[in-house]
C-alpha cells in the first residue's frame, strides 16, 4: 500500500503544509497580547471564521467516515437528516439568541459568560465539562487519521515500529501531535482560522475530484453510479420511525440533533471561540449561520460513498486492500484514495486529511488553553498582581505581563497536546464498542455537550440563582450519559464509587457551610437538596445496572446479553456464543447517541437549579 504513494504525492503534501504554514503565519500577525492570541484581535472576517467552523465540523472523521456510512451494507442518506434539520436549526438559534448574549461584553469563551452570570464556580465547572467532551471527541478524530497514516506510510511505520519497538499507531500520533503543537504555538487562533479556511477548500476540491475519479473508473460512469445506488436504496433520505434506538431518523434530526447542536455550536469553545474573533455581533451571526453550507460538503462525501459502493461491486477488494478493510472497514475511502486516485490529487487529499486531524488538535488545544487560562490561571494571577502592586506601587509593566501571559498560554497548549495524544490510545480500546468511528466521535462529543448547554440556559434565563447547583449537576450529567452507554461490571463499580464519593463530598461541604444572616439561601432547604442529590445519584446507578436493551451486533442481529438468569451483562457470558458472535463488536446500550445531549442537558439543568443558592446582589 505504501508504495502507491509516489514522490509527486509527497511533493504535494510537503508543498501544502509549507504554503499553509507560511500563509497562516503571515495572516496571523503579531501575537503581542492574550487578546491577539485567543481572539485574533477581534478583527477576523466572517467568511474566514465561517470556513474555519466548517472545517472544524467536517474534520477528517466526516470526510473519511461518512462515505462508509453509505458504502456499508444497508447504508443510505438518512445521516443527512441530522444536519439538514438539526444543525441548521441550531445555528439560527445560536446566531439570534446566544451570539447577542455573548457580545454584550468582551469575553473569551461561553464559560466566561456563565461565570459572569452564575459566579466563578460555574466558569470552572463548565471549563472542566468542556475539557472532558473536547478531549474525548478530538482524540477520536486523531485516532482515525493515525489509521489513515498507517495506510499511506505502511512500510515506513512498520520499519520504525520494528526498530524502536514503538507501535506504528504511536508513531502516527507523534507525527500528528508535533505538527499540531507547532502550528498552534506559532500564531494562536488567527493561524488556526486561516489554515482551517484553506483546509475547507481542500475538502471541497478533494471530495469533488474523488467522486469524479470514481465515475471515470466505472463502465457507464455517473449514470451507472446512480443506477447501482438506486437499486441498493442508497439514496433513501427520510426515516420516519420513532424508534429511539436508531441514530439517523427525522425524530433525532429535528429534536435531538437540534438540541445537541445548541451545545455544539453555541457552548463548545472550539466553535464559539471562532465567533468571538469576528469584528461584530452581526459578523459573528453571519459566520455561524453561513457555516450551514457544511451540509453541501457532507452531501458530496455521501455521494462518494455511493460511488465507492458501485465501484467495489464491479471491482471487489483483494490482497492487502482487503486485509486493511477487514481490519477496519472505516478505511474504505482512504484505501481507494491511495490505490486509485491520480498522482498529485492523491497527495492533496491525503494532505487535507492530515491537516484536518491537525486542525482538530490545534483547535482543541487552543480552546483548552484559553478556557483554563480564564477559569484558573488569570484569576489567580490577578490576585497576585494586586498584592504585588500594593507592596510596590508603580513597578507594574503591562507589556511584560502580556508577554508572560502569552508564554503561559503556550505552555498550556503543550500540556494539552500531550494529553490529547495519550488519549488516542484510550480511543483505540473504546472503538471496539461502536459500529463506526463516525458514531464514536459524535457520541463522545455528546457526553458533555448537553451539560454545557444547560449551563448557558441556567445563566441566560432570569432564575436568580448562582452556579453552585451546576457544579454538582454537570458531574451528574456526564455520569448519567456514561451510565446510559456502559453496562459492564467495571462500569457499574465505577458508578457506585462515583456516587459514594459525590455524596461524601456533598455532606462534608454541607457540614462546613457557615450559617448566618448573611449566608446564601438555597433554592430548597439543605435537607431537601440532599434528598434530591441522592435521587439523582440513585437514578444514575440504576441506569447503569438496568438501563440496557440487550446487546446489538453490527450486522443488525440481536443476541441475549442476559444469560444465566443474571440481571447484568458480563463479558464471560459471550463465551457461550459461537466464534462469529465472539469476534463481533458488541455494545450493550442501543439508545441512539443523538439523545445523549438532550438527556444530559435535562439532568444538568434540573439538578443545577434545585441544588443552587438564591442569587443576591452581592453574589459573584
Amino acid at each position: 500500500m505504501g508504495s502507491n504513494f509516489s514522490a509527486w504525492d509527497w511533493g504535494v503534501v510537503i508543498a501544502y503544509f509549507a504554503v499553509t504554514t507560511y500563509i497562516g503565519h503571515a495572516l496571523a500577525g503579531k501575537q503581542a497580547t492574550i487578546r491577539d492570541f485567543f481572539l485574533g484581535g477581534r478583527k477576523l472576517p466572517w467568511y474566514a471564521v465561517s470556513g474555519s467552523i466548517i472545517a472544524t465540523e467536517i474534520s477528517a472523521v466526516t470526510f473519511i467516515c461518512v462515505p462508509f456510512v453509505v458504502f456499508n451494507s444497508g447504508g443510505n442518506f438518512t445521516y443527512l437528516q441530522l444536519g439538514v434539520f438539526g444543525t441548521v436549526i441550531a445555528r439560527f438559534i445560536v446566531g439570534y439568541v446566544l451570539v447577542p448574549a455573548y457580545y454584550r461584553k468582551e469575553i473569551y469563551s461561553p464559560y466566561d459568560y456563565m461565570g459572569n452570570q452564575l459566579g466563578n464556580v460555574a466558569r470552572s465547572a463548565s471549563t472542566v465539562l468542556f475539557s472532558i467532551g473536547g478531549v474525548l471527541a478530538q482524540s477520536a478524530r486523531v485516532y482515525l487519521t493515525a489509521l489513515i497514516l498507517n495506510i499511506v506510510l505502511k512500510n515506513e511505520l512498520e520499519w520504525l515500529a520494528n526498530t524502536t519497538h514503538i507501535s506504528s499507531l504511536a508513531w502516527s500520533v507523534i507525527f500528528i501531535g508535533l505538527v499540531s503543537v507547532t502550528w498552534t504555538l506559532m500564531g494562536g487562533i488567527s493561524t488556526v482560522i486561516w489554515t482551517d479556511l484553506m483546509l475547507f477548500l481542500v475538502f471541497v476540491v478533494g471530495a469533488i475530484f474523488a467522486f469524479f475519479t470514481i465515475c471515470t473508473k466505472i463502465d457507464g460512469g455517473f449514470d451507472k453510479v446512480i443506477e447501482v445506488g438506486k437499486a441498493a436504496n442508497k439514496f433513501q433520505f427520510w426515516d420516519f420511525r420513532t424508534d429511539w434506538t436508531v441514530n439517523y431518523t427525522l425524530l433525532t434530526g429535528v429534536i435531538a440533533s437540534t438540541w445537541g447542536g445548541l451545545g455544539v455550536y453555541g457552548t463548545d469553545q472550539m466553535i464559539a471561540q471562532r465567533m468571538f474573533c469576528c469584528k461584530s455581533e452581526r459578523a459573528a451571526r453571519w459566520a455561524i449561520i453561513s457555516s450551514s453550507l457544511s451540509q453541501l460538503v457532507t452531501f458530496t462525501v455521501l455521494m462518494v460513498g455511493v460511488g465507492l459502493f458501485a465501484y467495489y461491486q464491479a471491482h471487489p477488494l483483494e490482497g492487502d486492500s482487503l486485509e486493511l478493510y477487514n481490519s477496519e472497514p472505516n478505511r474504505i475511502f482512504a484505501i481507494f484514495i491511495v490505490d486509485h486516485m491520480p498522482v498529485g490529487i492523491k497527495g492533496l487529499i491525503i494532505a487535507g486529511v492530515f491537516a484536518a486531524a491537525i486542525s482538530s488538535l490545534d483547535s482543541i488545544m487552543a480552546a483548552l488553553s484559553q478556557t483554563f487560562m480564564s477559569a484558573f490561571y488569570l484569576p489567580i494571577r490577578k490576585r497576585k498582581l494586586e498584592l504585588l502592586q500594593a507592596a510596590a506601587p508603580g513597578e507594574f509593566d503591562q507589556d511584560v505581563e502580556d508577554a508572560r501571559t502569552v508564554k503561559v498560554s503556550r505552555m498550556f497548549i503543550l500540556i494539552s497536546g500531550v494529553l490529547l495524544c495519550f488519549m488516542t490510545f484510550v480511543i483505540d480500546y473504546v472503538n471496539d464498542h461502536y459500529e463506526n468511528i463516525l458514531d464514536l466521535a459524535l457520541a463522545l462529543a455528546s457526553y458533555a455537550a448537553g451539560g454545557l448547554f444547560a449551563g448557558f440556559a441556567l445563566a441566560f434565563l432570569p432564575l436568580k440563582i448562582d452556579g453552585r447547583g451546576f457544579a454538582w449537576s454537570s458531574v451528574l450529567s456526564v455520569l448519567t450519559v456514561f451510565a446510559i452507554v456502559w453496562h459492564y461490571p467495571t462500569a457499574q463499580k465505577a458508578c457506585y464509587a462515583a456516587a459514594c464519593i459525590i455524596l461524601a463530598v456533598w455532606v462534608i461541604k454541607l457540614a462546613m457551610t457557615k450559617r448566618g444572616p448573611d449566608s446564601l439561601k438555597p433554592v430548597l432547604p439543605f435537607a431537601v437538596q440532599t434528598i434530591i442529590l441522592i435521587v439523582g445519584l440513585a437514578m444514575m446507578v440504576s441506569i447503569c445496572l438496568f438501563g440496557h436493551f440487550g446487546a446489538s451486533l453490527n450486522n443488525g442481529e440481536e443476541i441475549i446479553a442476559v444469560l444465566g438468569n443474571s440481571p447484568f451483562p458480563h463479558y464471560e457470558y459471550l463465551n457461550a456464543l459461537n466464534s462469529e458472535l465472539q469476534n463481533a463488536k458488541v455494545r450493550y446500550s442501543v439508545l441512539a447517541w443523538p439523545w445523549y445531549s438532550p438527556i444530559g442537558s435535562i439532568v444538568a439543568f434540573v439538578w443545577g437549579y434545585l441544588l443552587a443558592n438564591r442569587k443576591t446582589d452581592t453574589t459573584h
